[in-house]
This record gives C-alpha cells, sequence and structure tokens, in this order.
C-alpha cells in the first residue's frame, strides 16, 4: 500500500538544545511565544529548523542559523490542519495555496462526499463542462492519481484527502435515486478498495446534499467496510444538523459500529432555535460512544448503543426527489 500523502505533527520529534549537534541550523525562529501543540503552557524560545525538520526547541543562543527571524511578541506553532478543504481545485492552479498558508494552515485534508477521484469518463466531462474561472485539464482517474498531479505540478501545503461517498455512488448509479444493485455496490467497494490502497484516509460523506442522501445507511456501512482493513475511518457531514439531528447522531454512531471504523463528525451544530437544547443530548451521545471505544486516543467515536432509525433519514433543507438525475448546485 502507497503511503498517504499527509504528514501529521505527531510524528515530527521535538529535540532540545542540548540534543541538536552540529550547533548550525538552516532557519532559526527565535523569540517567538512557543505553542508547540501538546496542549501546555506557551513558552518564550527559539525554533530551528534543518532541512525540513524541527531540529531543536528551547534555548537556542549559543545556535546559529543561516536565516534567523525575530519573531518577538508574535505567536509560533505547527502548522494548522484544514479538516474540511475545498482547496482541490485552487490548489491546481495556486500550488503555492496562498489563500490558506498565509493564515498558517499546512496540512489541506479534502473528500467531503465528493473527492478528485474515482472518476469516469462522464465524471471527467461534467468536470471539465462546469469549470469557470479556473481551467484545468482533467489528467487524472484515480483520487492518488490526482494528489501525485497535484505533487508533480508543485505544491506547498501537506494534503491528503478521503475518499467521497458521493464519488463512488455517482461513478456507478450516477444521479439515481435507488439503492445500489448488489453488483453495483460490490463495483463501489473496490473502487474504495482502490483509493485506501493509493492513500486515502477513509470514506467521506456529505448526507445533506444530493445525490448523497440518496444512499441508505446500509450502503454506507458496506463502503465503510471496505475501508476498515486498510485503517480508515468514517467522516460525515451529518444527514440532518437540525430537527433529525439526534437520529442523524444515531446513524453515524451505527455506520462506525457496524463497520468496525473510527468516526468524526465535520460541523456538529444544532441549526434553528428550536433545536439549540439538544446539543447537550448530541454530547451525551458521544461522549457514551467514546467512552467503549478503541480508539479515544485519536477522539474519533466508534461505538454506540443505540441503533440508527430504518430506513435512512430523510436529509435536511430539501426533498429528495428535486434533485434527482441532476447535478446539484452549492
Amino acid at each position: 500500500m502507497r503511503p498517504p500523502y499527509s504528514v501529521l505533527f505527531g510524528s515530527v520529534s521535538f529535540l532540545f538544545a542540548a540534543c541538536a549537534s552540529p550547533r548550525q541550523f538552516d532557519f532559526i525562529v527565535r523569540n517567538g511565544t512557543v505553542y508547540d501543540g501538546s496542549g501546555g503552557k506557551p513558552f518564550v524560545g527559539d525554533v530551528a529548523i534543518r532541512a525540513d525538520t524541527i531540529a531543536a526547541i528551547g534555548n537556542l543562543g549559543g545556535a546559529t542559523g543561516k536565516t534567523e527571524l525575530d519573531a518577538k511578541g508574535l505567536a509560533v506553532s505547527p502548522g494548522f490542519i484544514n479538516m474540511l478543504s475545498w482547496a482541490n481545485l485552487s490548489l491546481i492552479e495556486d500550488g503555492r495555496s496562498q489563500a490558506d498558508i498565509r493564515q498558517g494552515v499546512t496540512l489541506e485534508v479534502m473528500g467531503e462526499g465528493e473527492s478528485m477521484g474515482p472518476l469516469n469518463d462522464s465524471m471527467k466531462r461534467e468536470m471539465r463542462q462546469q469549470q469557470g474561472d479556473l481551467r484545468f485539464d482533467v489528467a487524472w482517474t484515480t483520487l492518488g492519481e490526482y494528489l501525485d498531479h497535484l505533487v508533480r505540478r508543485g505544491i506547498s501545503p501537506n494534503v491528503a484527502s478521503f475518499v467521497g461517498a458521493t464519488s463512488v455512488r455517482i461513478h456507478e448509479l450516477g444521479y439515481a435515486d435507488r439503492p445500489p444493485t448488489p453488483a453495483e455496490l460490490a463495483r463501489m467497494r473496490g473502487l474504495v478498495r482502490g483509493a485506501m490502497e493509493e492513500g486515502a484516509l477513509g470514506v467521506g460523506s456529505s448526507l445533506i446534499y444530493a445525490p448523497a442522501f440518496y444512499a441508505r445507511t446500509d450502503e454506507l456501512i458496506e463502503l465503510c467496510r471496505a475501508a476498515a482493513p486498510y485503517g480508515g475511518m468514517y467522516i460525515s457531514h451529518l444527514r440532518s444538523e437540525g430537527n433529525q439531528l439526534l437520529p442523524a447522531i444515531d446513524e453515524l454512531l451505527t455506520i462506525a459500529r457496524e463497520a468496525g471504523v473510527p468516526a468524526e463528525i465535520y460541523h456538529l451544530k444544532a441549526a434553528g432555535k428550536a433545536n439549540w437544547g439538544k446539543m447537550d443530548a448530541v454530547i451525551r451521545k458521544v461522549d457514551s460512544a467514546r467512552a467503549v471505544s478503541s480508539w479515544q486516543p485519536r477522539g474519533e467515536v466508534t461505538n454506540q448503543w443505540q441503533d440508527a432509525p430504518e430506513p435512512a433519514l430523510p436529509a435536511q433543507g430539501s426533498e429528495p426527489w428535486a434533485g434527482e438525475g441532476l447535478k446539484p448546485k452549492r
């Protein structure tokens, strides 16, 4: 299996000044208020970089850098992670990622429901037809090929992606409002496995939009089961953030439990004043799932004691029939 394209902060070893030898670095940020990502109190210190590695943190008064920057009065921290990135097109145009990198974002995580692969000929044609100011050739088919395409063009941030549940559904069913046949579902699972082998993080869904909300709970479970052997997770824009918020939480937890994967909720909220009071119940559900989860160190939820309603919940915001056969516009 090819490695994922993400570089997570937990993989960086911070070596303090006493351990750094020789005392020559490529770059030193001096006198900044350091927030090291551990959750501890910030401290004033220096950060030294050698090549592409943070080589030392602390009082580096005796060290020198080929380039040095005085950050007195400024905060210094690891780069931020954009967990719901839609830089998938802008990075093709601007690999330097100026819009996000100037806000401190160094890792773009894509794939909220739709991903840049896998594509079939019809999906490629549609992608070309819908291009606006950003014009580009769709020179890839799979998600891994898209990520390789970015790397070949040159990009500043790290990138990672989930494979979109919507994308694999469109690949096989188009925009039809119906369950997949057994043969179609088998091919959808194969597409998920292929994406995972190319480094996808797991399966992403956006169940509040058409045609995503045509997918029933059992379909999403099967896609996540295909990702499970690769260590994949499930991340979702819930089917409802309003009147059906609590059943939507139950559905996510059921998918995670039945598929044996960790899960994450994209933007947890209660939409509409009538639903604001539901957040306490939402947190209780999440806490109950975490309490029996084997994935606690990463903070995701995997299990829950209550099944989601059957069949799949109605999506909040639009009627399912309104988008059948049509490409929705966001």
